[in-house]
């Protein structure tokens, strides 16, 4: 009998509806089945892809937004990818600790730097002194990215994040989960394509450019899951779903015109002051991070309630904020603090995605001429983050789990490893 294979695709931002618009993945869940999946809190991608790989909770593995506040070091991080953040056994881990002789690969998955599997490709550019950067993927095993190179040509990271992002990261990730599955027969692969997720914030989710990548996205899959042979069990899964957006919401500059949050004026503009701010906001897409100094928890909390729709959540985990804020639904949270765009960080007319404690898509837009980010909020179309609206999940294969009518998120896992049972 021979040994079983998984293939699991991440595609961000596919939504149960969208199953039908695309021939492969249709034609994937009528050989298999599929039904919602049911979100963990925050519905955002770093944390949805460790509950998908852990099969735990946020409350558990601890990844409760895209990015991390340290409260020793008074510093945050959006995007880190170490795969010790998680703090719990990732699959592979799990697959290894039942047979050491299973093979896994993993493809752009977040949070899987430095991980115990056999292959990796995961983006991790090198910032030069100067101010350049080398568009280089860190690789397992060593040199695997420059063998890809020389077959594919180079990632672009350009076209993973940005203005200029488009199809071609998702159909460079794409040949290169063929290439490996070709070439390295992994038992379990893993595949992350983020192109919907681009059309979906920029114009959003019933827009006719969504209509136009979902059949890019589908096509892509369809090699892939070729590729992967027709005894392979596929997963088909997304992290979210897109809901419509009108506008966002500015926590940070609520809290500093309650007099809780500092800033410090360097050479005309103003940047956050953790130190000296009783609050402050880590955003990120629906959901916001509120850290308080102590005995400024209630009183954070009283100017947040002033504005119309803020939901309140309890944090249940040691990284969460004193208070976890949820936007209404057709809303977002943008991380600003300055009254007066003239005195905007440098930054925030730039991509760079570790200095502002937030996630911004704005980024996804030049202002031209002048070629840098606008100021514009409003133009997000977009957003994602409450737990309210189902994420996407098919399976199909010899190994498939049975059906069921909705599924849950910490399942996912356990499924995966009863393939190789």
């Amino acid at each position: 009998m021979p040994s079983p294979k998984v293939l699991v695709i991440n595609v961000a931002a596919l939504a149960p509806e969208h199953i039908a618009r695309c021939q492969n993945i249709a034609r994937l869940a009528t050989e298999g089945w599929t039904a919602p999946m049911d979100l963990v809190f925050p519905a955002v991608t770093r944390t949805s892809q460790a509950t998908l790989t852990t099969g735990v909770p946020p409350a558990q593995h601890g990844i409760v937004a895209n990015g991390l506040f340290d409260r020793d070091t008074l510093s945050f991080g959006f995007w880190e990818q170490p795969v010790k953040l998680v703090q719990a056994p990732r699959l592979w881990d799990l697959l290894k600790q039942r047979d050491p002789s299973k093979t896994c690969a993993i493809l752009f998955w977040q949070l899987s730097l430095y991980a115990n599997a056999d292959v990796i490709v995961s983006p991790k550019p090198i910032h030069e002194d100067h101010g350049g950067m080398i568009q280089w993927c860190y690789s397992k095993p060593v040199g695997y990215y420059e063998q890809l190179c020389q077959k594919l040509g180079g990632f672009k990271l350009h076209h993973y994040w940005g203005p200029l992002a488009g199809i071609g990261s998702s159909r460079w990730i794409a040949q290169a989960a063929i290439a490996t599955l070709r070439e390295k027969q992994p038992d379990l692969t893993l595949v992350y394509l983020p192109h919907l997720d681009y059309s979906s914030q920029k114009f959003g989710p019933q827009s006719p450019q969504l209509e136009r990548d979902l059949q890019k996205v589908d096509d892509l899959v369809g090699q892939i899951v070729a590729a992967a042979g027709p005894e392979t069990t596929v997963f088909i899964v997304s992290e979210y779903s897109i809901t419509p957006v009108t506008g966002a919401i500015l926590p940070n500059r609520i809290l500093r015109r309650a007099s809780l949050l500092a800033v410090r004026e360097i050479a005309g503009r103003e940047y956050l002051d953790i130190e000296h701010s009783k609050a402050w906001a880590m955003v990120d897409h629906q959901i916001a991070h509120i850290y308080c100094q102590p005995g400024a928890v209630e009183t954070a909390r009283a100017a947040l309630s002033q504005e119309p729709g803020i939901e309140f959540r309890k944090p249940d985990h040691a990284r969460s904020g004193e208070l976890v804020i949820v936007a209404p639904r057709d809303k977002w949270f943008a991380y600003y603090w300055w009254l007066d765009d003239r005195r905007a960080p440098l930054f925030a007319r730039h991509i760079d995605i570790h200095r502002k404690p937030g996630y911004d898509p704005c980024e996804l837009w030049f202002d031209w001429p002048r070629l840098r980010i606008p100021l514009r909020p409003d133009r997000v179309r977009g957003s994602h983050g409450r737990d309210d609206v189902p994420a996407t999940f098919v399976a199909r294969g010899p190994a498939a789990p049975p059906r069921r009518e909705r599924v849950a998120m910490t399942d996912v896992a356990g499924w995966i490893l009863d393939c190789f049972r």
